[in-house]
């Protein structure tokens, strides 16, 4: 059965309540039993949850560790719980609007990850969408509460979802996505007709619920939203705890990532010399980027090739590097839906592995794929990064309280490990390929140069004079883009989209390199402590075995290794 304490079963009374007050987050974390039901996103509902919240808490406070993993679950549900209520006390609920991860994207998203193999899944799919307009009302019904209290999201943010909601509901030229579901279901079964019937008007219904929520963030929304894309320092500071468990000195980490940002630069020029030797580093990507023989051509290969690249991946690491459970092995590559936010992301199996781990490429409406760069991706969302640090967790059922599994997640730590994971892959011969080894020093540069322009917008904060870059200015969106594109590397088509993504989710962005400092300073410390007698794998084990935690509590943990 595994460890039992009341520390564990008050954790999973959590769980299973907080599901159910949120199947759609249910669902997102691979929790069972709750497709078939939708969030409700009104203001009662939030304080419904915050009271949960609450009435945990109180709970937690009356109980007695019996060991540690009391002791660390105990640390981890408290912290992210109070962290929580913080949040739903500041009001964030009330404008919770962005690019990529608040309600506008989740009543949609959350389709994708339901099975939909049998009549019986079909019915729950059914089920869920026919709540949709619902739920969109009740999301209206908060955000229309927060702008008559003067708390809102920025008008960025509202112009760049209604995109987002025009590719929902097809007046960009696309299929309607939920209309678009109907091609999935294969119409066989004796109740096939009267299903297909359903789907279809609940299909149109929710179509016009995102049509209709759409004409609200135009003709009233919009007029309230904030002009300002800066939250401010005290909102910020609150955002960066949510999302890596530990108060950060904002100005000193700053400062940090310009420094970091100038030692990726100076690593990258000379991996760049050992692919075109005495040519800038400019023209070295121009090559990765246009050479045909360095690109997949057609979304089908190159799904193909990432799904190949992770299967092998898993195969080699397994027994020499990681011991990777029979169920883990299992990563699936997707392609994204169109009509969401640029970047790659992984999702968790379900609880017992009948879903997968899956990593989501969003294409853009690309069909040709430069390989330089997309390696060391996929190393940080399938495995050794996401996937084997989710999944894994998952698998330890017996070990871990139902919380850490499905509900623990702090981006600090899962974000920070993805990062470490794509260096320690050049570290084990994997990025030998100087294209592949520039791709992944790319994606640091482009982590770095994150926390500068995240924290600088959001602070308000000054570009040094030392620079090179608009000295003495204050950052703004307009001049991050520019400088995410010199310093990135990275098309700028890709980074508008990620600067709307930075100021919409403030503090998220600089959690991969905090992350990353944090294990990188971890492993250090463990290796100067057992010497000759350091075990990488070891290390690697004990830690991924602890579940995902706060950056405060992870430093703590590591130093007991």
């Amino acid at each position: 059965m595994g460890h039992r304490s009341e520390v564990y079963e008050t954790a999973d009374r959590y769980v299973e309540r907080a599901a159910a007050l949120d199947p759609v987050g249910a669902t997102e974390a691979g929790i069972l039993g709750f497709d078939a039901e939708m969030t409700d996103y009104s203001p009662d509902a939030h304080a419904e949850r915050a009271e949960h919240d609450r009435a945990t808490l109180r709970a937690l406070q009356a109980v007695d560790p019996l060991d540690d993993r009391d002791r660390v679950a105990v640390e981890l549900v408290t912290e992210r719980i109070q962290v929580g209520i913080d949040r739903f006390e500041a009001r964030e609920h009330l404008r919770d609007l962005n690019v990529i991860a608040s309600p506008a994207q989740a009543v949609r998203d959350c389709f994708e990850l339901m099975p939909t193999d049998d009549v019986g899944d079909w019915e729950t799919v059914v089920a869920r969408m026919g709540m949709v307009p619902e739920a969109l009302s009740g999301y209206q019904a908060s955000l229309a509460s927060g702008a008559r209290q003067g708390i809102t999201a920025a008008r960025r943010q509202v112009e760049a979802v209604r995109e987002q909601v025009r590719t929902v509901v097809g007046d960009d030229g696309t299929r309607p996505y939920f209309l678009g579901l109907l091609d999935r279901f294969d119409g066989s079964g004796l109740h096939a007709p009267v299903l297909r019937a359903t789907l279809e008007e609940h299909a149109r219904r929710a179509t016009e619920a995102y049509a209709s929520f759409g004409r609200f963030l135009v003709d009233s929304y919009a007029r309230k939203a904030a002009a300002a894309d800066a939250v401010g320092e005290e909102r910020y500071a609150l955002a960066a705890r949510a999302f890596s468990g530990t108060d950060l000195d904002l100005r000193e980490t700053y400062l940090w990532g310009w420094d970091e940002l100038d030692r990726i630069t100076a690593e990258m020029a000379g991996v760049a010399e050992r692919i075109l030797p005495g040519r800038p580093i400019g023209e070295v990507i121009e090559l990765l980027e246009t050479d045909p023989s360095r690109a997949i051509e057609g979304v089908d290969r190159f799904r193909a090739w990432l799904q190949d690249l992770m299967d092998r991946t898993v195969a080699e690491l397994d027994g020499a590097h990681f011991d990777i459970p029979e169920p883990v092995k299992r990563v699936e590559a997707m392609i994204a839906p169109p009509g969401g936010a640029a970047a790659m992301y992984y999702t968790p199996p379900a609880e017992d592995f009948s879903r997968p781990g899956r990593t989501w490429y969003p294409t853009q409406g690309r069909t040709v794929f430069p390989l330089w760069g997309e390696v060391s991706t996929a190393y940080h969302e399938g495995v050794p990064g996401h996937h084997l640090q989710v999944a894994q967790v998952t698998w330890l059922a017996g070990e871990l309280s139902r919380y850490q599994r499905t509900m623990g997640w702090v981006s600090g730590h899962g974000e920070g490990w993805a990062l470490y994971a794509e260096r320690l892959m050049g570290e084990l011969g994997y990025l030998d390929d100087p294209d592949h080894e520039l791709g992944m020093l790319r994606a640091q540069a482009f982590r770095a140069a994150r926390v500068v322009v995240d924290i600088g917008i959001h602070l308000g904060l000054e570009i040094p004079p030392d620079r090179g870059y608009h000295p003495g200015e204050v950052w703004t969106a307009e001049l991050a883009v520019p400088f995410m594109a010199r310093r990135s590397h990275e098309p700028e088509a890709f980074l508008r989209s990620e600067i709307d993504r930075y100021c919409g989710w403030p503090g998220q962005a600089i959690s991969y390199k905090v992350g990353e400092r944090v294990w990188l300073e971890a492993r250090d410390d463990a290796a100067r402590r057992h010497g000759a007698g350091f075990d990488l794998k070891e290390f690697h084990r004990r830690a991924l075995d602890l579940g995902s935690m706060g950056l405060d509590q992870l430093r703590r943990e590591l130093a007991r290794i």
